[in-house]
């Protein structure tokens, strides 16, 4: 198995049944990590930097929420057109986009 250098998580309000319901999940999560996917793909950085949609992590008022590993930054209010430039900047670029972090 590859260990990826970045590992990006995204609430999509997922629940242990697999249902997504809740503020992130209504707020285009699920739109937010197909974009992640479709920049990862086309950046040819699928070794080096994974996805994976999660369950809440309980800051819903400030949500959607991406986690960048293991950097240890949280990005929130993040819409699907943040994509690329978190990608651009912090991904690929190296540094954190102040205004979506908390």
């Amino acid at each position: 198995m590859n260990k990826p250098k970045t590992h990006i998580f995204v609430c999509t309000s997922s629940r242990v049944n697999g249902q997504s319901k809740g503020f992130c999940h209504s707020k285009e999560a699920g739109n937010i990590v197909e974009n992640f996917l479709e920049e990862i793909r086309e950046r040819d950085l699928g070794a080096e930097v994974f996805v994976s949609n999660t369950g809440c992590f309980s800051l819903c008022e400030k949500g959607p929420i991406v986690v960048v590993y293991p950097d240890n930054v949280w990005y929130g209010g993040v819409r699907p057109e943040d994509v690329e430039k978190i990608m651009d900047e912090h991904i690929e670029g190296g540094k954190v986009i102040k205004s979506l972090e908390l």
